[in-house]
């Protein structure tokens, strides 16, 4: 007689065996068709020296002056500053901006106060160096483009609901996979929970491609794919939080929407700057003052049943802070403000205990410090005080270093605190193997954090270790991809927080897998878009926000 149960069976292995190759495939295709459908690079405008009869093109749309080698255009005279003037582009036209200099900015003789618009023909004039701005065909000598230029494909792209299938095919397999698992009840519920994670992904796709007109929706489409993961994920633990979980992704998506059209403006951040910095210390003392110790730190805060990590919101802000239009950066009232508003972050996630966060700041600052300056003395300089000041920390609060004794040596400690996780981890990262036990059917859910903190291990055991590495990599590549724009978009301001927002992200995920597995210690943040947490997967959508609006296209061209 035929069994039909051993069909069944053997469909499920293959389905384990077939989901790492198709997660290999989608992450491929997002990141190909970000490459695709870009505009040829050539000067936007250019700059004619009369007395040298030389041209510069101008490829940027904010554009430094000066005699520093870190500037875009290097004027070899003495009588101009290091950092001069900024000539920047915005929709009204093209203006130049005097950032402090010592001699002077001048438009057809007329010193400049603030923003100056400056017409095609009109003259500048920094220390004694004219310059006369023409257009940019006006500039016939070949560009010279670096690496990730060269590298941009005029393919066409997949098209976006054929990408959205596959996002929604990899969750429905998820679903049918959690179906068979070794409890045998409530067989239904995972598709149930399908069917409620496609009509948000679904209406996200709508609303980006009838009602807003987007051309390109691949980040969207990764970030969708990553939160999916983690929503399934959890409908064999504890359901109800795999639906907590998709309610603050939609609002982790609305949030993303928000931010995107506020930026439109770059300067539209300027003038919200120290509110927006107000609010970010009430967030963090909030958490002092209210929050509840949860493992050692004071980050939960908790109004009736609902509870949230008041940290996780402020990486946003923290990096919505750091950036800024160019002629706004090298001012010194705002780098002294961004300075003071980073130790206040810092200092406040340690007094909470939560030296995870403090130290995802910290890596934050300086990636923001770097990308400002350009000097890596800057960097040097900050790194040297963070040694200080842990030094300080270990010599007053001795505790601290306890948390860490075990690390590297978890073994040792297989039944103690300071190992216990990491071992479990290890152990069931292992057991895995590369195509995993089924959704729902490892044993690594039942220990503490299994869901949001040492997801690696759970993702690894149920998923395979593939598949953990794929979306590892997923986030990880978010850092090469804001890179690569980050020399196209329209202002400094998205080039800054594009890549810290991905720089952010690409620390989180390293010291969740790290600490995990012991490589690092154990500081309990989440794994981005695939932790629970409402707190964590709102922020992750913030910060993905930043890297979209980055890209030239989210603004300049329409469907």
């Amino acid at each position: 007689m035929f069994d039909t149960s051993v069909v069944f069976d053997a469909g499920v292995v293959g389905l384990r065996m077939l989901m790492p190759l198709f997660a290999i495939v989608i992450v491929y295709q997002c990141y190909a068709a970000m490459r695709r459908r870009r505009r040829p690079e050539k000067p936007l405008v250019s700059l004619y020296n009369p007395n040298t009869g030389g041209m510069i093109p101008v490829v940027f749309w904010e554009n430094s002056i000066g005699r520093s080698k870190a500037s875009d255009i290097i004027v070899n005279d003495l009588s101009v500053s290091r950092n001069h003037c900024v000539l920047l582009r915005r929709s009204a036209g093209w203006f130049i901006s005097d950032v402090g200099s010592l001699t002077g900015t001048f438009v057809n003789g007329v010193r400049v106060n603030g923003r100056a618009q400056v017409l095609i023909d009109d003259i500048i004039t920094v220390g004694n160096t004219e310059y006369q701005l023409k257009r940019g065909d006006d500039f016939t000598s070949p560009l010279r483009t670096n690496w990730f230029f060269s590298k941009v494909s005029d393919k066409p792209a997949i098209q976006a609901w054929k990408l959205m299938l596959m996002v929604t095919l990899f969750h429905l397999f998820m679903a049918v996979e959690a179906m068979f698992w070794n409890d045998g009840t409530n067989v239904y519920s995972p598709l149930v929970l399908f069917f409620a994670l496609a009509a948000v992904e679904w209406g996200f796709f709508s609303v980006s491609y009838f009602a807003l007109r987007r051309v390109n929706f691949e980040l969207e489409a990764l970030g969708l794919f990553l939160t999916g993961i983690g929503v399934m994920m959890l409908v064999r633990q504890v359901e109800r939080s795999a639906y907590v979980q998709l309610i603050a992704s939609g609002i982790g998506i609305a949030l993303y929407c928000v931010i995107i059209k506020f930026i439109e403006d770059p300067d539209r951040s300027d003038k919200i700057r120290i509110p927006v910095m107000i609010a970010a210390v009430v967030f963090l003392s909030t958490s002092i003052l209210l929050g509840k110790v949860t493992n050692g730190a004071a980050n939960w805060v908790y109004i009736g049943s609902i509870s949230f990590q008041p940290s996780e919101f402020v990486k946003t802000i923290f990096i919505f802070i750091g950036a800024g239009a160019l002629d706004k950066l090298q001012t010194k009232r705002n780098l002294i403000e961004f300075i003071i508003f980073s130790i206040v972050c810092v200092g406040l996630c340690a007094l909470m205990g939560d030296f995870g966060t403090a130290l995802i700041f910290f890596v934050t600052f300086l990636l923001i410090a770097f990308m400002r300056s350009g000097d890596i003395k800057t960097v040097i300089l900050a790194v040297a005080a963070a040694v200080f000041g842990v030094v300080i920390v270990l010599r007053f609060k001795p505790y601290v270093a306890s948390r860490f004794e075990a690390w590297r040596h978890v073994w040792e400690y297989a039944n103690d605190p300071g190992g216990y996780q990491q071992v479990r981890v290890l152990t069931y990262v292992a057991s895995g193997g590369l195509f995993g036990v089924g959704i729902g059917n490892g044993y690594f859910k039942q220990y503490f954090a299994s869901e949001s903190d040492l997801v690696f291990g759970l993702v690894s055991e149920e998923m395979g270790v593939i598949v953990a590495i794929v979306i590892a990599l997923a986030v990880a590549l978010l850092m090469i991809y804001a890179r690569a724009i980050a020399t196209r978009t329209r202002s400094t301001f998205y080039s800054i927080s594009s890549c810290c927002a991905a720089g952010l992200l690409v620390v989180q995920l390293s010291l969740n897998i790290f600490g995990a597995t012991d490589i690092l210690p154990l500081t309990g943040v989440t794994f981005p878009f695939i932790s629970s947490g409402g707190s964590s997967i709102i922020s992750c959508w913030g910060l993905l926000a930043f890297i979209k609006a980055a890209d030239e296209r989210t603004y300049s061209i329409k469907r």
